[in-house]
Formats: structure tokens, C-alpha cells, sequence
């Protein structure tokens, strides 16, 4: 694994590879990683990053994070800035498992104070989240009732009584991204979906219980403003997103942007993975329009996930969730195509800005975040694997050079299939209960598959996202309870 000679190093967490480098790419591809993590990737990332720099319409850069590594047409940790109106729209751009991303939750106790309580509630959510490949929902919605979450998102959620409005004003887009069209959704991804609200799914999927050690607050000021202010702090983390309604849309719009995009639209690529359509075309609004959707099944079973948290920590404790305080930080997507305006070349241009395996990291002041966290930035949350820690970060102005995206995670290093030849299971979880971490699993299999040397140093790659300016660290979580899919 090298990084191709060509590449030129712009600065300690910044490398350019150039246009000359492969014919047809429309800009330059940037790779934002320290020389170590770049030298840890393979080769098939630049081979990826410097295919989506042909895509029609990028504007200045195709963009790499940290966590990059191999994935479906762009690499996960892939960038795309695309004008909106003579560029194009790529599933592969987005990924399969549309708005996957992370949700965030403080609670009051300390990790002496939960400590009695911890394999209970980890058993308890273990139920009452489903996980694993197939899980469904233990409460169920009717076809009526999942369209209007397909329009309104998590809104519909906390207007049943599943939340509270605070829940929505921490959640990126309030939780509902507008322009969502049932009607552009097949009856195959409906019937996927339907009954998945509420659900981990399985992967690299998971629910923790964290704790924010001591040492590892880095900005107190900005901690204490998302409401962590103990020592030993006890927080909720969990990764998911759409499970098989956004993944039965995404294969259905390959499907159909394969059947039109060379023979309709005369556009050729060297990859069949970055099936695209013009964005202003018939198929490319249509995608637009169920893309969204599955962005607001997402918010919406994340939000239910988030009730379940606090119905369990109730129910094991026996006080309410207000008198816990098990309050929301934020909730970030990071599997998106949203149109955003940003300054290209001192002028504003409206993008449609491709995130795939990356979190939008908003610096101080911009519109979209909560006002509460204005002065200060989005919050940024990333995973690590289930033996390391997570981090919870704030966007900065400096972001604007990545079209404020950052690292999602700590990026595979080695394959699922690899894992499993190399781990078992069971041993991974006796380990881990050594170390004070209580588990629980719907797959030993694919418990191996998250086994933590298949996955980047998480410090690493916060190290090199803050060293390149894409966001910068408030505080580091170790887990103590996790649940894994």
C-alpha cells in the first residue's frame, strides 16, 4: 500500500493528488489524512477518489478523510462538491445506507453512580432495540403512519409522544429534511422499512454506554455548554441509519441511473459504481425526492431509539428521564446529498454536497445549527471501534477548506471477511468484560468483524481531522456497556 508518487503534500494533514495524475478528472482529489494514515490506505481509495474527480459538475476538489477506505463507487470518507446546476447526482456518492450517522446523549450520573445499574440496562436495551440483520421494531407503525415519517421524520416521533422538542432542535435539519416524496419510493423499499423503525441493524452499528474520563475533556468551557459536567460522566452514544428501506433505494436508482446515464445523458465513467444522473433530471429529482425520504426514516428511528433509552434507564432506575437528565447533544448524518451554498473562488455557489462516510462540521455562526451552539459550532460526533473510545467534536471556521465535512469514524483497516478469520467472538467479548466493558451481541460473527484492530487508531484520526482543520476535539468517551448488531 503506497500513496501514488504523484501526490503533493500541501500541509502536515493535506495532500493533493493532481488532475495529470489519471485522464478525465475535473479537479484535483485531496486526501486529508497525516503521511502515517496516508501510508495505511490502499490503493484502491486514490483509485476511487480520482474517479469521483471526473464526476460532471464537481467544483474545486474531490475529497478524502482520514477514515478513508475502499467502498461502493466512492470511497467511505469520500467528498463531493457538485454544482447543482450542471452537475450530477451518484448514488454511490450518498451510500446504501442513506443518513446512517450518530446520535449523542448526556445523562447526570456518574460512572460509580450507574455502575450498579449497567448490565441491566445494557440487557434491557439489548430487547428493547432490535439488532442484527433483519431486526424489527418493537413498536410498529401502519403504512399511513411510516409515509407521514417518510415526510416529516423524527417530528412525527415527538408529536406521538417519543421525544421532546429539544430532541429536535439538537438534530441536524430539526430532524426533517423537507422535499421527501413517497410517491418516488418502491413498494420493495416500503415493505423493507416498514417495520425497522427503531432498530440498530447490524455492521458497525452499535449502542454504548460511555463514560467522559477526566482527562479527557479538552475544552471544559464548550463541555459544560453540551451539558457534561461531572467527572466520570456517564453518556449514551449509537450509529444507524435507514437499514433496508434506504438500501432498497439506492439499489433501485443505481438500477435506473445505470439504464440512463451513458444512453440518455451521454455521460461516461470509468466506473460503473458512480452511476449518476444530472441532477436537474427527471431521475435525478425523483432519487432527490426518496434519497430524502430515507433521511427522514432515519431521524426517525433514531429518535425512537432515543425513546427506548429513556424508557429503559427509567425502568431499571425508577426515576423519570427529566430527572436523569438524559438529554440530547446532537444528532449528525453522515451518508447525505443536501444542498448547502458555500463560497467557491470568493463567490457563493449552491452545491449539492455529497458526504459519504463524512460528518458535516458547520463552523461558528453558520445557519443550520441550533442557536444554543451558534457561537461555537456544530457538534461533531465520532465512533470509534467498540474497544477504544469515541469522540465528541466541535466544527471550526478553518472547516470552509473541506466544505466543512469531516471523518465519520475511524475507518476499516482490514476486511469483514478478514476479521472473522482472524477473531472469534466470544473471546473478543470475554476481553472486553475484562476491561469493564459489558457486551451483548445478535452475532458472534459479527462481533468479530468489529473486532478493534480491524479499525484505525481513533486518536490518530481525530489527531489528523484536527491538524487539518476540519474540526477540533471537546471531549474523548470510553465505553463501559455495548450493544452490537
Amino acid at each position: 500500500m503506497a500513496p501514488p508518487s504523484q501526490i503533493i503534500k500541501i500541509s502536515n494533514a493535506v495532500w493533493e493528488i493532481p488532475r495529470s495524475y489519471k485522464t478525465g478528472m475535473r479537479v484535483p482529489a485531496r486526501i486529508f489524512a497525516t503521511e502515517k494514515l496516508l501510508n495505511q490506505m490502499d490503493e484502491g481509495v486514490f483509485e476511487q477518489i480520482c474517479n469521483v474527480a471526473m464526476l460532471p459538475g464537481i467544483v474545486k476538489y474531490a475529497m478524502c478523510m482520514p477514515d478513508g477506505h475502499w467502498g461502493y463507487g466512492f470511497p467511505i470518507g469520500g467528498v463531493a462538491p457538485i454544482d447543482s446546476q450542471d452537475g450530477v447526482i451518484s448514488p454511490g456518492g450518498i451510500g446504501f445506507d442513506i443518513n446512517c450517522g450518530m446520535r449523542l446523549i448526556i445523562t447526570n450520573f456518574t460512572h460509580k453512580e450507574i455502575e450498579p445499574y449497567l448490565q441491566k440496562i445494557v440487557d434491557r436495551l439489548f430487547h428493547s432495540v432490535p439488532s442484527g440483520v433483519g431486526g424489527h421494531g418493537v413498536i410498529k407503525f401502519n403504512r399511513k403512519q411510516f409515509e407521514q415519517i417518510l415526510l416529516t421524520g423524527a417530528a412525527f416521533c415527538v408529536k406521538e409522544g417519543f421525544g421532546v422538542q429539544k430532541d429536535l432542535d439538537r438534530t441536524e435539519e430539526r430532524g426533517c429534511i423537507s422535499g421527501a416524496d413517497p410517491q418516488k419510493v418502491s413498494g420493495r423499499a416500503i415493505e423493507r422499512g416498514i417495520n425497522q423503525i427503531g432498530t440498530l441493524g447490524s455492521g458497525n452499528h452499535y449502542l454504548e454506554i460511555q463514560i467522559a474520563g477526566v482527562n479527557n475533556v479538552y475544552d471544559k468551557t464548550l463541555a459544560r455548554v453540551y451539558g457534561i459536567n461531572r467527572e466520570e460522566q456517564v453518556a449514551i452514544m449509537f450509529h444507524c441509519g435507514s437499514r433496508g428501506f434506504g438500501h432498497q433505494i439506492a439499489t433501485d436508482y443505481l438500477q435506473t441511473f445505470l439504464r440512463v446515464m451513458s444512453s440518455k445523458y451521454g455521460i461516461h465513467l470509468p466506473d460503473r459504481e458512480l452511476a449518476c444522473a444530472p441532477f436537474n433530471s427527471p431521475e435525478g429529482q425523483d432519487y432527490f425526492a426518496a434519497m430524502k425520504c430515507a433521511i427522514n426514516m432515519s431521524f426517525a428511528n433514531r429518535q425512537m431509539i432515543l425513546y427506548h433509552i429513556r424508557q429503559a434507564f427509567s425502568e431499571v432506575i425508577g426515576k423519570s428521564a427529566s430527572e436523569m437528565q438524559i438529554n440530547q447533544i446532537y444528532d449528525v448524518a453522515h451518508n447525505t446529498a443536501k444542498l448547502e451554498t458555500h463560497i467557491v473562488d470568493g463567490f457563493p455557489r449552491k452545491l449539492i454536497m455529497h458526504r459519504k462516510g463524512s460528518t458535516r462540521a458547520f463552523g461558528p455562526q453558520m445557519e443550520g445549527l441550533p442557536e444554543e451552539y451558534k457561537p461555537f459550532g456544530q457538534p461533531v460526533i465520532i465512533g470509534g471501534s467498540m474497544e477504544s473510545g469515541s469522540y465528541l467534536l466541535t466544527g471550526v471556521t478553518s472547516g470552509s477548506a473541506s466544505f466543512y465535512s469531516t471523518t465519520h469514524g475511524s475507518g476499516r483497516v482490514m476486511s469483514r471477511r478478514a476479521a472473522r478469520r482472524m477473531f472469534r467472538g466470544k473471546e473478543i467479548q470475554k476481553n472486553m468484560a475484562l476491561h469493564g466493558i459489558y457486551t451483548r451481541t445478535a452475532s458472534y460473527s459479527g462481533f468479530a468483524e468489529e473486532a478493534g484492530p480491524a479499525y484505525k487508531n481513533i486518536d490518530e484520526v481525530i489527531e489528523a481531522a484536527s491538524e487539518a482543520g476540519t474540526c477540533r476535539p471537546v471531549v474523548r468517551f470510553t465505553p463501559i456497556g455495548n450493544i452490537k448488531g
